[in-house]
């Protein structure tokens, strides 16, 4: 057995082996505004419930190892102190990690993301449409644990209203956990299906991906792509160029024959296909033709 000494490894070695072992961890995707009204949205996995009387829940926006600065989130939650924490099922994972791109301050990223923006009862900022619960929670405390990067920030949240849809739930209310259908994370770019097993997601570019709001509309309203074919087509720098576009409809006439004439919705049901590889370059190549 290796043994490892806290104080004697990098924060980030320490990091990663930490994420790597407590795992699979639900997440938290938590809605906040700033004091101008500005949403913002944004993953964690150092999330959990502590406790049912009083309802609360607990989640870390820990400060960035690499450069020790604080997100969004945290610094939200100390001027307004409400949050929507939603819940991530299968349906939504791609969407909800590319929320996790570090957008500029004022960058909603409902809008990035392609989500979309429910009007909360309680509290101010907004819940998730797509997410099959929702609580909505007041901000009883902010506990700080260090200053450094890596340091971790409790926000001890209290469920004041919790949104559940019809969807999950069996007869007696109770929720059908094979319906709800929860993702979790683990070490790297790993996540966990809660009846499925391991599945990798690649994680968001550090030169931001364009999100779903710069897509062309017959992209971003097409009936066939789903919330999670959205979300990987959303984290690419940029679009192919025409002339790169030109050459792929060529390599792949002769399996396709009518593919220059082809409808959207074939078009966008090959794409598809081509997601569910992970080819997110021939998707766009072939979605822009």
């Amino acid at each position: 057995m290796t043994t490892f000494d806290p104080k004697e490894i990098s924060v980030g070695k320490l990091h990663g082996l930490l994420l790597s072992s407590v795992a699979p961890r639900p997440i938290a995707f938590a809605s906040t505004i700033d004091n101008n009204g500005n949403s913002n949205l944004s993953p964690f996995s150092f999330f959990n419930v502590f406790s049912a009387n009083p309802p609360i829940m607990i989640f870390s926006p820990a400060r960035r190892v690499r450069d020790n600065t604080t997100k969004h989130t945290l610094e939200n939650v100390e001027v307004i102190k409400e949050v929507v924490i939603n819940v991530v099922n299968y349906d939504l994972v791609h969407q909800m990690s590319l929320s996790s791109t570090e957008y500029p301050e004022g960058v909603n990223e409902f809008d990035k993301a392609g989500l979309t923006m429910l009007a909360s009862t309680v509290v101010r900022p907004f819940r998730v449409a797509e997410a099959p619960v929702q609580f909505e929670c007041k901000v009883n405390e902010v506990i700080k644990l260090g200053k450094e990067g890596g340091a971790g920030n409790l926000i001890i949240c209290e469920v004041v209203k919790l949104h559940i849809s019809k969807d999950v739930l069996n007869a007696d209310d109770s929720i059908n956990q094979e319906n709800l259908d929860l993702v979790a994370r683990a070490g790297g770019s790993y996540y966990t299906r809660a009846n499925k097993g391991f599945f990798e997601i690649p994680k968001p570019l550090s030169t931001l991906g364009i999100g779903v709001d710069k897509m062309p509309d017959v992209v971003k309203n097409s009936m066939i792509l789903t919330g999670n074919d959205l979300g990987m087509l959303g984290n690419v720098e940029q679009f192919p160029t025409e002339e790169e576009i030109k050459a792929f409809i060529s390599d792949i006439s002769e399996r396709y024959p009518d593919i220059k004439d082809a409808s959207h919705r074939k078009k966008h049901k090959i794409a598809q296909n081509y997601l569910s590889f992970g080819d997110v370059e021939s998707a766009w190549k072939l979605l822009l033709s």
